[in-house]
């Protein structure tokens, strides 16, 4: 695929997830983050924990991204996503805050 470019602290995220790296994966994201996994929003780090354990992390979720976008604080990612839950492509957006995601947005890629 090439190096594709993608900006922190997104790419770092990325890398957290591919590790299954739980701790990393939570304190990716500020204290009032979401997940909006097709239109199911999980609020606060107990409910993204929860959520995570089923069907992210803890399903051995592996994110090969394939194309980046990025405009001011949206990073956009469409990527081969494979995991023991669910597989196939996936687009996520990422909303920064600072070196936090504010959020993440998974769609179909």
């Amino acid at each position: 695929m090439g190096d594709i470019k993608i900006p922190e602290p997104v790419a770092s995220f990325i890398d957290t997830v591919n590790r299954n790296d739980d701790a990393g994966f939570l304190d990716a994201f500020t204290s009032d983050g979401f997940v909006d996994d097709w239109g199911r929003i999980f609020t606060g780090r107990e409910a993204i924990k929860s959520w995570s354990d089923k069907e992210f992390i803890g399903a051995n979720g592996i994110l090969t991204p394939q194309q980046v976008t990025a405009d001011d604080d949206v990073v956009t990612v469409v990527g081969d996503w494979r995991s023991t839950h669910a597989n196939g492509l996936s687009r996520f957006d990422f909303q920064v805050a600072g070196d936090k995601l504010a959020s993440m947005t998974i769609r179909e890629g």
